[in-house]
């Protein structure tokens, strides 16, 4: 049964730091300056600031872009695109609306507090166990699809154009996600539709937009914009800030800062692609950081499973030396565990893999 309130009083990450403080709460210190995870028990991986994810043209050879889009699907679960569809001046304007919520006042803002039964709505934190480790973030959590569930009286009124903009965007981004897995799927020698039909088809899929807005900290080395984690969900299609980046991606044990290009979304495949694969895909575990100069913003979009669908490994891709991994589970099933520990790196999806028990 969901939780109907937060276990404690919730914590406004943007206020603690307009206060002007100068050290994090304890509740927010979740690494040692060195990037050690206080709660991590093997080596800590190592950083690198030398590579990036790979960049797609979406526009380019069609042959070539099937090839680096299932390259980047195997070998990163990451990548950027560039030529996508969606116009250079919505983006800039979904940002923008979405910065100016979050500088109104607290008392505006309030108005649209979340709570764990839908998380839809204005928020601080996620999961629901008590005393747990913050992240250094707020966020704005919407439902867009399916349309039965866009309740445009949930989003904010102020900006005046908030509503119209996020619309917009979302209706562009949700063909961007059925453009991209039907390029998965034919990846994976499926039929075309057959990722897009195994998460509901195109009235069914579950759409939605969580806004993140992370402060400036005035101790950026003890704590994290976002904890380690893989997306429980399809796949991620990020509008990352125009400004300074903050997404790390692991990367054979090595943190890879992630350099966004212009104009570009970041694109990450989420848990169910990798048991929809049979493991030919993997989700991977990235996080946020975050600084002392500046605010950001990011717009992540999950374009996930219907939350009734079954979501099992493909009978297409097992063979009898590669037998499913994962037993059948509603996505609704799958992401009870995200709503109430919160993010716990990968660990939910390898507890699902037989071979992992």
């Amino acid at each position: 049964m969901a939780c109907q309130t937060w276990p404690e009083p919730v914590i406004r990450v943007q206020t603690l730091a307009d206060s002007g403080l100068t050290a994090i709460p304890k509740r927010f210190i979740s690494q040692t300056p060195s990037s050690t995870f206080l709660h991590h028990t093997a080596s800590p991986p190592s950083f690198s600031h030398d590579l990036n994810i790979p960049v797609i043209d979406l526009a380019g050879d069609p042959g070539e872009m099937l090839r680096l889009v299932g390259q980047a699907c195997r070998d990163w679960g990451f990548f950027q695109v560039v030529n996508h569809g969606v116009r250079p001046d919505l983006m800039r304007s979904a940002r923008a609306v979405w910065r100016e919520f979050f500088n109104q006042t607290p008392e505006a803002k309030e108005k649209f507090a979340n709570s764990p039964t839908t998380y839809e709505g204005y928020g601080s934190r996620l999961g629901v166990q008590k005393d747990a480790i913050l992240d250094w973030s707020d966020y704005f959590f919407l439902h867009f699809m399916p349309a039965s569930l866009r309740n445009r009286a949930n989003w904010p009124a102020l900006p005046p154009s908030l509503r119209e903009v996020v619309d917009e965007y979302g209706e562009e981004v949700v063909k961007l996600g059925g453009r991209i897995l039907k390029i998965m799927s034919r990846n994976l020698g499926l039929q075309e539709d057959y990722l897009l039909n195994a998460f509901g088809g195109e009235e069914g899929i579950g759409g939605c937009l969580r806004v993140n807005f992370y402060p400036k900290c005035p101790q950026p080395d003890l704590t994290l914009g976002i904890s380690p984690h893989s997306d429980p969900g399809g796949l991620t299609i990020l509008l990352p800030d125009d400004h300074v980046s903050g997404l790390q991606v692991l990367k054979d044990d090595r943190w890879i800062s992630v350099k966004p290009l212009p104009d570009a979304f970041i694109i990450n495949l989420g848990d169910q692609l990798q048991i929809v694969s049979n493991e030919i895909y993997k989700s991977v575990e990235h996080k946020v950081v975050v600084n002392s100069q500046t605010d950001r913003v990011s717009l992540a979009f999950f374009y996930n499973p219907k939350s009734d669908a079954v979501i099992e490994p493909a009978k297409e891709l097992l063979t009898e030396e590669r037998p499913p991994l994962y037993r059948p589970m509603t996505f609704d099933q799958y992401r009870v565990f995200v709503r109430t520990k919160g993010l716990c790196g990968k660990s939910q999806v390898q507890s699902l893999n037989h071979y992992n028990n």
